[in-house]
């Protein structure tokens, strides 16, 4: 279990696109909690749902837990509240799980006999959480189950802040070189536009913008646009591989030396 859990955490951190994080997150996150059914829910900025994705249970069941069971479940209000993993055994006195109000009108009917919530944050406020299930005679969660999430919620929180924001997490001192312009315009390039396409994005001209990558680039020390962005994000392999897997996005405008 514990090569699972690494390989986890190296297949969160090592997600180029959110798609994709959260497709490794559900492939993989099971054997190391030993869990029949999971999930992924991300929220709105109203604190709603936004998107899911989950094992083991329908929408059905989601829409009723979002209609009912959100606001009478004492997991998920302890995690808002604290921004720590917790399971029901952590948060209710013994024996109140199966009478609380929860467990009676979702968990109950679909067989969930243990749960567990760990949060995912972002800018100090919880942008969504995963959710975990035992079925049937399984065992509780125990705190080494909640001390392994919180470090796969730490990895989730962090990798989907940078995927976000690719150039504000983790901070790199390069960027201190780029006007506030010249950042819109180097996150614009790492998504791929042409030099015409960020001109109309940022309604400048399309020389103003080849001006400014020369710019650019004689600051952070490049000399094409892969490099710039590779530099600036200090993820060479991922960026360079998303660049080139679009070759008519990618338009080199600059030789060394110009």
């Amino acid at each position: 279990m514990t090569h699972a859990f690494h390989g986890l955490l190296q297949a969160i951190a090592t997600a180029s696109t959110e798609q994709a994080l959260r497709l490794r997150f559900m492939d993989q996150v099971s054997e190391c909690f030993g869990v029949q059914r999971w999930g992924i829910y991300l929220f709105n900025d109203k604190n709603r749902l936004a998107s899911f994705d989950v094992i083991g249970v329908s929408e059905a069941f989601v829409e009723q837990y979002e209609r009912i069971g959100r606001a009478v479940d004492p997991v998920l209000q302890y995690v808002m509240a604290n921004h720590a993993p917790a399971h029901e055994e952590l948060v209710l006195p013994m024996g109140e799980w199966k009478r609380s109000a929860l467990y009676q009108t979702c968990c109950a009917t679909h067989n969930h006999e243990h749960i567990m919530t760990g949060p995912i944050v972002g800018r100090g406020q919880l942008i969504g959480t995963v959710q975990f299930a035992r079925i049937g005679d399984t065992p509780a969660f125990n705190p080494n189950d909640v001390v392994r999430l919180s470090a796969v919620c730490l990895h989730l929180s962090a990798s989907l802040a940078e995927l976000r924001n690719p150039f504000l997490v983790p901070p790199n001192p390069l960027l201190q070189r780029l006007t506030p312009r010249e950042m819109q315009i180097a996150n614009l390039v790492a998504k791929g536009l042409t030099n015409a396409e960020i001109g109309k994005d940022l309604w400048i001209t399309e020389n103003s913008v080849k001006q400014a990558l020369k710019r650019m680039f004689r600051k952070v020390e490049v000399s094409s646009r892969t490099e710039m962005v590779a530099k600036l994000r200090d993820m060479p392999h991922e960026v360079t591989a998303k660049l080139e897997s679009k070759p008519n996005h990618r338009n080199p405008i600059i030789d060394r030396g110009s």
